[in-house]
């Protein structure tokens, strides 16, 4: 039996990242991210959000802390990861968190500025629940099709 743990996240930073070093001074950034889920809750009339921990390891975590900052929306590929340790207070401790693999801006830097001084703070409405894209232009590759008596089905 295949595995698979592949997760893809679209949302806003909650804070400007955690750019931090290990000993042997491998960056490591950490962030949270804040996903709308596509459902709310009808009862209170506000969507509904999910806040997702987020690392990033070396150039990724460079990257991250480098072009990114609270509001800021990002698309994040990862793999889920649960880990366990101890804290100083001697209690077992457990977080689940995402290990990015890819970071993606989701709005270019154009329209960040645009959003940001027109508002006071980013507005950004993701494609997926635009309309869907329709083209009409007369440069389109698809031939039109008067009857359907020639088409196999």
């Amino acid at each position: 039996m295949a595995n698979f743990n592949k997760v893809i996240l679209m949302g806003r930073l909650t804070a400007d990242p955690e750019l931090k070093q290990t000993p042997s001074g491998v960056s490591v950034c950490s962030f949270s991210l804040a996903v709308n889920r596509r459902f709310g809750r009808s009862d209170q009339g506000q969507p509904s959000v999910d806040f997702i921990n987020i690392v990033a390891w070396r150039q990724l975590a460079d990257f991250t802390a480098n072009y990114f900052r609270k509001g800021r929306p990002m698309l994040v590929c990862g793999q889920l990861q649960t880990r366990s340790w101890t804290d100083n207070n001697g209690q077992k401790r457990t977080t689940t968190e995402v290990v990015a693999d890819e970071i993606e801006f989701v709005e270019s830097k154009n329209e960040s500025a645009a959003n940001t001084s027109a508002s006071g703070g980013a507005q950004y409405t993701p494609d997926a629940y635009a309309p869907s894209f329709n083209n009409t232009s007369n440069n389109s590759t698809f031939e039109t099709v008067d009857d359907d008596e020639g088409l196999p089905f």
